[in-house]
C-alpha cells in the first residue's frame, strides 16, 4: 500500500464504521479482520436481533455509561441515535422501538445490520481482508508506519485505527489483541473486567427454578451496608444464579464490589407495583377465596408455578396446612418474602461470557475530539478496546458506531493532510 492510507484493525461495529468513513473522506482504507467473517459480534447481539441503539434523547445517554460517559459527550452528539437510524435505513434496515427505548431492526435480524455495514464499506471503496491477523503496529520516531501481520507481511499506512474489541465473546475475535498493541506502544491499560455479565449466587434453590423468566420485577443491589442501585424489568434464573437485562445492568457494580471484597446481595421485589399493605390485602383476598385449600395449592394466582415450592420452603409455612390456619404473622412474612427475595452474589461469570468488557485503553491518553493517541501520531482507538462501557439498552453499540465514525474521519484527514 502507498503511504497516507488508513488501516483499520477489526471488522466489528466500530471497525466497519471507521473504515467506511475513512474511505468516504477520500482515503484509501484497508480493513483487516482476523476471523473468516466480519461483524460476528453484531450478528449474535441482542439474541440475534441486534439492539442497535436507544431512542431516548441523546443528551440523556451519558447517564447510561458508568465507564467514562463524559468522554463520549461530543462523540455521541456528532453521530447520535437519530443519525444512526437514518444510516441504517439508507442501507435497507428499517428500525423499531421496543420497551425501554431499545431500537431493533424491524426484521429482528442482526445479520441484516451486518449486511448493511458491508454494503456501506463496499460502496465507499474499502478493501476488506478477512483471515488476516495483525501481530504488531509499526512505528518510527513516534509516528505510525503501518502494521505487521502474523505471516510476516508488512503493510504501510499513514494512520492505523485499532477497533479490536475487548475480551468478551472471544469466539467472535475479541481476544484482547488491542490491549497488547496498546502496551507495546506505551499506552496505559485499565485492567479489563466483565461488565454486563450473569451473576453467581450462593442459594441452591435457584437451580430448582432455572429457566424461569420474571417480568416487571425490581432488583436492588446492596453492598457497603446499604442499597446502591435499583433496576426494573426482566430477569432470568439459571443453574448457577441469575441473568437477564436488569441483572446484567447491575452486574457492573456488583463485580466491582466483589473485587473490593465486599459482601454483595440482591433483593428481588416480585410485586413492585404494590405496596406491602396492598399486597397483604391481595393475599388476604386470595386466602379467603381458597380458605379450605392447602397452602401449597393457594398461590397459583400470585406466583409462577415453578417458584411456588421455593417460596413455600422459604416461608417455613407447612405446605399441607389449610389456608384458614395460616397465622397473620406467617402471612405478613410471606408478603415480606415476595417483596424482598434475597440472593447472595458470590461472583460473576468469566469475562469471556460478558456482553461487554469494562476497562481498556485509558481515555486520558486519547484525544476525544479525534480519538487519536496522545502518545503515537497517526494511531487511533475506537470501540470496546477503549475504557468506555454502557449498560444494556443499545448504548454500547451506539458508542461503538459513533467512535468509529469520528475515528474514521479523523484518521483519513491525518493520513491525507498530516493533521
Amino acid at each position: 500500500m502507498r503511504a497516507k492510507d488508513v488501516i483499520v484493525i477489526g471488522a466489528g461495529a466500530a471497525g466497519l464504521m471507521a473504515a467506511g468513513q475513512a474511505a468516504k473522506a477520500g482515503s484509501r482504507a484497508l480493513l483487516l479482520e482476523k476471523k473468516e467473517m466480519p461483524g460476528r459480534k453484531i450478528a449474535i447481539s441482542g439474541k440475534g436481533r441486534c439492539n442497535i441503539t436507544n431512542a431516548e434523547n441523546v443528551t440523556d445517554f451519558m447517564d447510561h455509561y458508568p465507564g467514562n460517559g463524559r468522554f463520549l459527550t461530543g462523540i455521541l452528539r456528532e453521530f447520535d441515535n437519530v443519525r444512526l437510524r437514518e444510516f441504517m435505513a439508507q442501507y435497507g434496515v428499517e428500525t423499531k422501538v421496543e420497551r425501554g427505548g431499545r431500537v431493533f431492526p424491524v426484521s429482528d435480524d442482526a445479520e441484516a445490520v451486518v449486511q448493511a455495514l458491508l454494503e456501506f464499506i463496499n460502496e465507499a471503496g474499502v478493501e476488506l481482508k478477512t483471515n488476516h491477523t495483525v501481530a504488531e503496529i509499526l512505528t518510527k520516531d513516534g509516528k505510525v508506519e503501518g502494521v505487521k501481520l502474523t505471516n510476516g507481511t508488512l503493510l504501510q499506512a499513514g494512520a492505523v485505527i485499532v477497533c479490536t474489541g475487548g475480551s468478551s465473546y472471544p469466539g467472535t475475535g475479541s481476544t484482547g489483541d488491542g490491549y497488547c498493541f496498546a502496551e507495546q506502544l506505551g499506552h496505559r491499560i485499565i485492567p479489563p473486567r466483565a461488565s454486563l455479565v450473569p451473576l453467581r449466587t450462593a442459594e441452591k434453590w435457584v437451580q430448582e427454578v432455572q429457566g424461569l423468566s420474571l417480568r416487571n420485577v425490581e432488583a436492588s443491589l446492596w453492598y457497603g451496608g446499604k442499597k446502591q442501585r435499583t433496576e426494573f424489568g426482566e430477569m432470568l434464573f439459571t443453574h448457577f444464579g441469575i441473568s437477564g437485562p436488569i441483572i446484567l445492568t447491575l452486574s457492573r457494580w456488583a463485580g466491582e464490589a466483589l473485587l473490593r471484597g465486599e459482601r454483595v446481595e440482591l433483593q428481588i421485589n416480585l410485586k413492585p407495583a404494590l405496596t406491602s399493605e396492598q399486597l397483604d390485602l391481595r393475599l388476604q383476598r386470595d386466602f379467603q377465596k381458597f380458605s379450605n385449600k392447602q397452602f401449597k395449592n393457594a398461590l397459583d394466582e400470585l406466583l409462577p408455578q415453578s417458584l411456588i415450592p421455593v417460596m413455600i420452603q422459604l416461608s417455613q409455612i407447612p405446605p399441607e396446612r389449610v389456608i384458614h390456619q395460616v397465622t397473620r404473622e406467617e402471612r405478613k412474612h410471606l408478603v415480606q418474602l415476595m417483596q424482598c427475595l434475597k440472593l447472595t452474589v458470590t461472583g460473576t461469570l468469566p469475562i469471556a461470557s460478558a456482553i461487554v468488557t469494562a476497562g481498556g485503553v485509558d481515555v486520558k491518553e486519547i484525544n476525544p475530539k479525534t480519538l487519536a493517541s496522545k502518545r503515537i501520531d497517526g494511531l487511533y482507538w475506537a470501540g470496546e478496546v477503549v475504557d468506555v462501557d454502557g449498560v444494556t439498552g443499545g448504548y454500547n453499540l451506539q458508542a461503538a458506531f459513533a467512535m468509529g465514525y469520528r475515528a474514521g474521519q479523523a484518521a483519513a484527514k491525518y493520513a491525507m493532510d498530516g493533521v
